[in-house]
């Protein structure tokens, strides 16, 4: 019993530390101009390795037993699987709206030229690399989950970004929000498909199509069970009761599908997208609810994934990987954004912002290399590349900003009707 209850005191001073080193992380950021989350999310990854070299592994070990760090990463993937269930529903809600051609032109040239560099990365990696940062993926998957990784945005990061600048209602802005949710969108398509691919047989496949029925079944269970009239009075009547229901919701369809051989991330990820979505909708309330809770605990999953992640690849992953990375991250947004954006007969001063907004990443980021890592495809060596390519970009993104508007002394032209989001 005494054992038990010191374990929890040292899980409960674990997560106040980590909650307060998100808050100064995100404070650091503001004050440099950056969003708060790169500041969060940099602090997180920072700290476990940090402390490993300091202290050295036996007293690391003492201060952050296995035990507590156990705890620490179902808090963790409980936190993202709340938060998950907002970003889904957030997508569900735009993808419903009618595309028009400027969105999909700024989508493809984001999306494609992305997806080359992360095939090329890829193929660089496996060519050029040892099994250390390769890893024992079937080749299919590893290709297909680096492209995703190099494509993904950060419609969460972006949004506060627009808003910070008051940009959200600007020809560049709403051409990119509504082509970063179609992005995402697919990526989660392809995220899904990668994680499939990484089947090392037919009965393994087989399994991994099973469970994906299953987690279609039950979506649309809970799709049906929302909807109904005495579920949406229950939203608006007692929306915390509700919220609570959702997030119970997720943990167990993320564990339910982490069970089938899937990703806690992707049975969370179905809830949300079950969740019925739209303006005015009742049950927008609760999923906000639900959203606000997981986005504040998350500094756990970045203080997790910097420790059972990261703290061992920083000896493996070589400057020229790292470089590579960033290279083709940034080539493939910014040079891509720019081209779709110009195809789709905006001006170059506008081309040029949707370039460097697509270049943004962030938490989305994150949340698509733990899905790779959960499911064996990334390395630790790669998943640091990776995360030093979305750190890298997204930090761009605001002093690029101000240099081009710096410059741009042209009013801005007449709008093209896009979808607003």
């Amino acid at each position: 019993m005494m054992t038990h209850l010191l374990t929890l005191a040292h899980v409960v001073a674990a997560l106040l530390i980590t909650l307060a080193l998100a808050s100064a992380g995100r404070r650091a950021a503001v004050r440099l101009r950056q969003p708060d989350v790169i500041g969060e999310i940099s602090v997180g990854l920072l700290a476990g390795p940090l402390l490993l070299a300091i202290l050295g592994r036996q007293a690391f070990d003492a201060a952050l037993p296995a035990e507590v760090l156990h705890v620490l990463t179902r808090i963790g993937q409980g936190a993202l699987a709340l938060y998950l269930v907002g970003l889904a529903h957030h997508l569900r809600s735009q993808a419903g709206r009618p595309n028009k051609a400027p969105v999909i032109w700024v989508a493809a040239g984001s999306l494609v030229p992305a997806l080359l560099c992360g095939v090329l990365l890829a193929w660089g990696i496996d060519a050029f690399t040892n099994q250390a940062v390769r890893g024992t993926a079937p080749t299919p998957a590893f290709f297909l989950m680096t492209a995703v990784a190099m494509s993904i945005s950060a419609v969460p990061v972006m949004a506060r970004i627009l808003t910070f600048r008051k940009m959200q209602d600007s020809l560049s802005g709403t051409l990119t929000m509504a082509a970063a949710v179609m992005i995402d969108s697919i990526g989660w398509l392809m995220l899904t498909l990668a994680i499939c691919l990484n089947a090392r047989s037919a009965g393994a496949f087989l399994d991994c199509l099973t469970a994906l029925a299953v987690g279609a079944v039950l979506m649309l269970a809970l799709r049906v069970a929302l909807r109904s009239r005495a579920a949406r009075l229950l939203a608006v009547g007692r929306t915390r009761l509700m919220a609570g229901f959702l997030a119970l919701a997720a943990c167990l369809m993320g564990y339910t599908m982490d069970s089938l051989g899937m990703t806690v991330i992707l049975g969370a990820a179905m809830v949300g997208f079950a969740v019925p979505s739209g303006p005015g909708e009742q049950w927008n309330a609760a999923v906000a609810t639900v959203s606000r809770t997981g986005r504040f605990v998350v500094p756990v999953f970045f203080v997790v994934t910097g420790v059972s992640v990261l703290s061992r690849s920083y000896g493996s992953a070589s400057w020229p990987l790292l470089l590579a990375t960033v290279a083709l991250g940034i080539a493939g947004k910014v040079l891509g954004g720019y081209a779709g954006a110009r195809l789709a007969g905006q001006p170059p001063a506008a081309a040029r912002e949707v370039g460097v907004l697509m270049n943004t990443r962030g938490l989305t980021e994150l949340i698509v290399l733990q899905a790779g890592v959960s499911a064996g495809i990334l390395t630790g060596p790669m998943t640091l590349a990776l995360v030093v390519m979305a750190l890298t970009t997204t930090a761009m993104t605001g002093p690029l900003l101000s240099y081009l508007q710096r410059n741009t002394s042209l009013p801005e032209p007449a709008r093209t009707p896009v979808v607003a989001v």
